[in-house]
């Protein structure tokens, strides 16, 4: 570990632009390529005073800082490209969470790490329109936000009321949306407006402990707790009419519904149990890495194939999980409204996962490259006339979905060709942490906090009341920050942005 002052760390530091600064070779020992990570003045702040903070004498535990740990990751075996930090990148465990890599596939030295997706395997967004106007929904918000909590179990432990035995559950693991479009869950064209199409094809059941089973069984179609919600929200700006028309959004005041969570306690196990088998398969491959968690394995061995079947398959349990749950909001919603999902217009708009490594074919210094790009706490974002987007949106690029936090304001963009290439279609995904959970529960009081959402116009459900401190909006950094950021730096391109009206948290 070098122990240098703030001064010489500064060094290896350098500002390309106003939204981008670069990290030299050497910051970190046994750098591959450069790291690079996108702020504008308030973020860079943020950034640089962690750093300071950890340059401080008597410094031990904790994650390392955002920096430290791009530069960690800019480290490993067969990266390509840059190790890149977006906007909302905060330390997390192994990779900071908002930071993203791609590894050659053809390189046999290369590897995968779990700590480069993260515990809550796609834990992710989806956002679905209505043709509600917000002065249809104000007069009832508090009773259908009532409704949505009765129907969407939350929090910590809650268990799912989806009809579930162990062989769906394998069934669900391995077909993802299949599955629920075969049960009656989804409608079909869900399915098309949904990232990999809901449905990761080297899913594999069999390569998932019974442990992971056992948690994930009860708890498909849950929303949990943590920074997952259920948001009724309405269209506050729009910034790109033509963009928002392609997804069905015509107007200003127009109501949509933004569900985020992922694969629960499944995905959490999936992680763990291959961080455990990756410790052996580092020794045994003399695999050197910078940090312990950075735990990897050489993606064309056992392990690192086990992990990404059986990442795929938590990919798959999540993608049901969020259809489960649409399905559950439409019915509140066609309830309250006394008639059907389908006359609410309440198609999927898209469904974008935030946690996740996928193989795909990238740019690479001119060559054309097939890559595993991890993307943790980022949110891919292909630009108009990629072959994976679907067909309604070729000419507008991939929509992605920025859920803001609690009471704060969420964004969708749209993925650009400069992101293609500067960040390999990838962009921020939130407003990312400022102050730790332990941190705010510390400071903030959940009263309060609930107080002056109430005091907002916002209705809010929660499960758990006393972690609430913890997803206040005090305990993040401001997600129009970071959104503006990805705009002006060109990775992403902002359509519009939403405001909440009712929340529904774990």
């Amino acid at each position: 570990m070098v122990v240098r002052t703030y001064e010489d760390e500064l060094q290896y530091l350098e500002r390309v632009n106003d939204h981008c600064w670069r990290i030299k070779k050497g910051f970190q020992p046994n750098m591959n390529v450069e790291g690079v990570f996108y702020v504008n003045s308030h973020l860079e702040k943020l950034m640089l005073e962690e750093l300071r903070n950890a340059c401080r004498p008597g410094q031990i535990g904790g994650f390392l800082p955002g920096v430290k740990q791009i530069a960690n990751v800019a480290a490993l075996p067969g990266i390509v490209g840059r190790s890149v930090g977006l906007p909302d990148v905060h330390s997390g465990y192994g990779f900071a969470i908002g930071n993203m890599a791609a590894f050659d596939m053809d390189d046999p030295l290369a590897v995968v790490s779990p700590g480069g997706v993260g515990f809550d395997i796609n834990c992710g967004v989806r956002l679905l329109r209505t043709n509600l106007m917000e002065e249809d929904v104000t007069p009832v918000k508090d009773q259908l936000a009532q409704s949505l909590f009765d129907h969407i179990p939350v929090g910590v432990g809650s268990k799912g009321i989806i009809p579930m035995g162990a062989r769906d559950l394998d069934e669900a693991l391995e077909m993802g949306m299949d599955w629920s479009l075969r049960e009656g869950y989804v409608w079909a064209e869900d399915k098309e407006h949904c990232e990999e199409y809901g449905r990761m094809l080297n899913a594999d059941p069999s390569v998932v402990s019974t442990r992971a089973k056992k948690r994930g069984l009860p708890q498909l179609g849950t929303l949990g707790a943590g920074n997952h919600y259920a948001e009724i929200q309405v269209v506050d700006e729009i910034f790109d009419k033509w963009a928002a028309s392609k997804m069905g959004i015509e107007t200003v005041g127009q109501v949509v519904l933004m569900i985020h969570c992922g694969s629960r306690g499944f995905g959490h196990q999936v992680a763990t149990d291959a961080l455990v088998a990756m410790e052996k398969a580092m020794k045994r491959d003399n695999i050197e890495v910078n940090d312990r968690q950075l735990a990897c394995a050489r993606i064309h061995s056992k392990e690192g194939q086990d992990y990404l079947n059986g990442m795929a398959a938590a990919a798959n349990f999540a993608w049901v999980n969020r259809s489960s749950m649409t399905f559950l909001a439409r019915q509140a919603f066609a309830k309250m409204f006394n008639t059907t999902p389908d006359d609410l217009d309440m198609h999927v708009i898209y469904d974008v996962s935030h946690n996740i490594a996928k193989v795909e074919e990238h740019i690479v210094e001119g060559k054309r490259k097939k890559l595993l790009v991890h993307r943790k706490g980022s949110t891919r974002a292909f630009p108009p006339h990629h072959p994976l987007i679907p067909v309604d949106y070729q000419l507008s690029g991939q929509p992605v979905l920025i859920g803001g936090t609690m009471g704060t304001c969420s964004y969708v963009l749209t993925g650009t060709e400069q992101g293609m290439t500067e960040t390999f279609g990838s962009t921020c995904h939130g407003a990312g942490r400022a102050l730790s959970r332990a941190k705010s529960r510390r400071n903030l009081d959940f009263q309060e906090v609930l107080d002056k959402l109430k005091a907002q116009g916002i209705a809010v459900r929660v499960a758990s009341p006393k972690l609430v401190m913890e997803e206040a909006p005090e305990s993040y950094k401001n997600v129009t920050d970071v959104v503006d950021t990805c705009h002006a730096a060109g990775i992403s391109k902002k359509t519009m942005k939403l405001r909440p009206i009712a929340v529904i948290k774990g």
